[in-house]
């Protein structure tokens, strides 16, 4: 791969933005820009754009340059290797905008339906309401399909919707006949990621839309697997597997490869959605926040949002820290990850009787009963790390670290961090160990993750790592002459687990690092150990030694709360067709809840303390009460650019996001940019020595409950400050209307330390008597430095 960003360029035939020229250690390094040209500015002599395109390449080069992609929906423009002499000489043209380093993504990487309260048996209710989502589209942006499994069977699914645009392209080992009536399009996008990694090995990886990784089957059938029974994986789990809309028809497009997930393949992958004609657009994907109009994601989903499609994307899982919250942009529904009432125990038994809860769904032969086997930390004797290895290795169970004599017949103590989790369970059975126990670090605090390991092996928290590393060092100073010991019990699957939801512990948290005025994620949705669909060619630990197969397998990470979102879109987008993009994601977070199943407030995994507004948003999705909000708060386009406008991007920047000339000169009717008329409210004091502080918002809600109803105010304000909402009623005549109210905020100096920040929170809650209507309030004291 090469050392270099991609970089990404927009044309117009409009004034020039000034910017120095990109930065390369070689000249004749070439690297894959994106063009974006002004569609209607094409010279007659041109038969097509490609061809005007290919005229304006040769125009600043005599070398041969290919076009990788051409865009015509979300983006005007086409996708190119350039070298820096080349890029220079763009830049240098009256109709060069910007240009803009690409991104190599990363992925995010069944009883949910059930714990959702999506009841089959229900002859009301979301899914019957829209015949489980039949005649909407969800196009799933990822690795692709494994197109036999029964999650995508289409019997007495009814013909394809006739709006549909879409095709199914042949490729290796998936010939068109691989679509049907579930599986509708399917198409691949690889031209980026060659572009950078040169022609891919296909021995390893399909040229076609079938998915070698498993992470784009799984998340395809959390957002619309047909009901499949019996479902398990490695006799976990056992039930009925579906996904969000079981009857939603799929649109794979592919565009992560071995070499990661390519900006310029992405937003192929946006233009041909929109253009078939989707619905949702499903993305398990994500990488470094960076503004707007640097951001593919960000312009690929604004270009969708417009068309009319909800695009739904994973926060990350870079939590359980703040601001690492990932696809922040406001246009996109942001899906962090919370738990369900299912786990699966598996317990470390010490020899001096301690137990140490984990979790794991290992399926392999056991540990014998009642035996107790030697145990070791793979980190505690530098002396005995493997070729290469060295204590800080070995303490990771990296590769070639461990000493097949300190482990052979031991239970392994490996601590969480660099390499992936199943890989550690390789490692120390390589090396001869008989099992594993995987710790935590104080970072992942009490999270766990449970994995299809290759060897008997547990998770456990910090703490319990902690205490497992206590009783090995402890006994090794007795110098007894014997070893410590220890032995895992597995569970299997428990159920009816209390408290759930919980926040899951990676699922990455605000405040939102780009507009802090937006709180980000949105809304938690399941995310944590579920079950959906699998390819048959790779294992469930996903390591390519792991020769077992299944038709399921359980997968953590916002990666797999995204499709649950997506999914319930469908659903409202078929129950309401009338109903934006904004308003969906409106009636998803007004109705969400904070509560546990023990009516108590959310708790935090990570710490086992109480959640906040960063780490869920408005909070956990309710389907059945999304279905009728009673109010939303819509968003259209001239309010997103006002938004921006407020947010101090130029208006070339803006023109970027939306392909549009904008106009800022009203924007600042609209106040601030925390006056985007968003379902949540977000303030951000600067204390510069001001003793007292306000501000306000503006919302404007419609009424798509019942005509005639009177909504009250409840206000419940950040403790120490005042919330005023004027008027306290809104009165709606009609299904439609809209009504504005302002909320003023006030509040009084802190005392912070320099750099530090207060956060308080509270709510704004609109009721009927019927509806309930909530908007989580948001409050950021920030001390500037001296």
């Amino acid at each position: 791969m090469s050392p270099f960003p991609s970089l990404i360029i927009l044309f117009f035939f409009t004034t020039t933005l000034t910017l120095p020229p990109p930065s390369f250690s070689s000249s004749q390094t070439k690297q894959t820009f994106i063009i974006q040209i002004q569609h209607e500015s094409k010279p007659s002599i041109f038969p097509s754009h490609k061809n005007w395109y290919e005229s304006s390449l040769s125009s600043i080069t005599t070398s041969q340059n290919t076009i990788i992609h051409t865009y015509d929906t979300v983006f005007h423009g086409f996708s190119a290797k350039l070298t820096q002499q080349e890029a220079t000489n763009l830049q240098s043209l009256s109709h060069v905008i910007t240009i803009i380093p690409e991104q190599i993504r990363t992925l995010h990487t069944t009883r949910s339906p059930q714990f959702l309260g999506l009841k089959t048996a229900d002859r009301t209710g979301l899914l019957h309401e829209t015949d489980f989502g039949s005649d909407l589209v969800i196009g799933v942006i990822d690795t692709g399909i494994w197109p036999e499994r029964q999650s995508f069977n289409d019997r007495e699914l009814g013909p394809i919707p006739s709006k549909w645009k879409g095709q199914c392209i042949a490729g290796k080992d998936f010939p068109a006949t691989s679509c049907n009536r579930k599986i509708i399009g399917a198409k691949y996008f690889s031209g980026g990621y060659e572009a950078t990694n040169g022609k891919m090995n296909e021995t390893n990886e399909y040229r076609s839309a079938r998915d070698s990784d498993g992470h784009g089957t799984h998340t395809a059938s959390i957002a619309a697997g047909r009901y499949v029974s019996p479902a398990s994986t490695l006799g976990y789990a056992k039930g009925v597997a579906a996904g969000m809309a079981p009857k939603a028809r799929l649109a794979v497009y592919k565009v992560c490869w071995n070499g990661g997930c390519f900006d310029s393949d992405i937003l192929a992958a946006f233009d041909a959605a929109v253009a078939d004609g989707v619905d949702v657009v499903s993305l398990s994907v994500g990488g470094v926040v960076v503004p707007y109009h640097l951001d593919v994601i960000a312009i690929g989903a604004f270009g969708a949002s417009h068309a009319g499609v909800f695009v739904s994307a994973s926060a990350g899982n870079g939590g359980p820290g703040g601001l690492t919250v990932t696809n922040v942009a406001p246009w996109v529904a942001t899906v962090g990850a919370g738990t369900i009432d299912r786990d699966f125990p598996a317990d470390v038994k010490l020899g001096n009787g301690k137990i140490i809860p984990g979790v794991s769904i290992y399926g392999g032969p056991g540990l014998t009963p009642g035996r107790m086997y030697p145990i070791v930390y793979a980190g505690s004797n530098g002396e005995h790390s493997g070729e290469g290895g060295d204590g800080y290795s070995s303490s990771l169970c990296l590769e070639n670290s461990l000493d097949s004599k300190f482990v052979k017949g031991k239970i392994v103590v490996c601590d969480r961090g660099i390499n992936s989790r199943g890989d550690k369970g390789e490692v120390v059975k390589k090396a001869g160990g008989i099992g594993m126990i995987l710790a935590n670090g104080v970072f992942d605090g009490e999270g766990l993750v449970a994995d299809c390991h290759v060897l008997p092996a547990t998770a456990v928290g910090a703490i319990g790592g902690d205490v497992i590393r206590s009783y090995i060092a402890a006994h090794k100073s007795l110098s007894v002459g014997s070893l410590p010991t220890a032995t895992i019990v597995f569970k299997g699957t428990r159920l009816g687990v209390r408290p759930a939801p919980v926040v899951a512990s990676f699922s990455a948290r605000g405040p939102n690092p780009e507009s802090p005025e937006i709180l980000k994620p949105d809304v938690i949705a399941p995310g944590l150990n579920i079950l959906a669909a699998w390819p048959d060619r790779v294992g469930p630990s996903g390591i390519p030694s792991d020769h077992r197969r299944t038709e399921f397998n359980i997968l953590s990470g916002t990666s797999m709360a995204c499709p649950h979102v997506s999914g319930l879109a469908a659903l409202l987008k078929a129950a309401h067709p009338d109903w934006s993009p904004a308003a969906i994601k409106s009636a998803l977070m007004t109705t969400a809840y904070t509560v546990d199943n023990k009516g108590d407030p959310m708790l935090d995994e990570s710490n086992g303390n109480v959640s906040s507004v960063f780490d869920y948003g408005a909070g956990h999705v309710h389907p059945e009460k999304a279905l009728d909000p009673g109010l939303v708060y819509d968003i259209s386009v001239y309010d997103y650019v006002d938004f921006l406008c407020n947010s101090n991007y130029t208006t070339k920047n803006i023109k970027v996001i939306t392909r549009k000339i904008a106009d800022c000169s009203g924007a600042k009717k609209a106040g601030h940019s925390g006056n985007l008329n968003y379902p949540t409210l977000s303030a951000v004091f600067q204390q510069y020595g001001k003793h007292k502080m306000s501000t306000h918002f503006i919302r404007t809600v419609t009424n798509v409950g019942d005509p005639n109803s009177v909504y009250k105010v409840t206000i419940k304000p950040p403790e120490g400050m005042v919330v005023t909402v004027k008027p306290d009623k809104l009165s709606f005549r009609r299904v439609g209307q809209k009504l504005n109210f302002l909320v003023r905020v006030q509040t009084r100096e802190v005392k912070l330390s320099p750099g530090s920040s207060l956060v308080k929170s509270g709510s704004i809650i609109w009721s009927d008597g019927k509806h309930i209507v909530t908007s989580p309030l948001v409050v950021t004291m920030q001390q500037p430095l001296d």
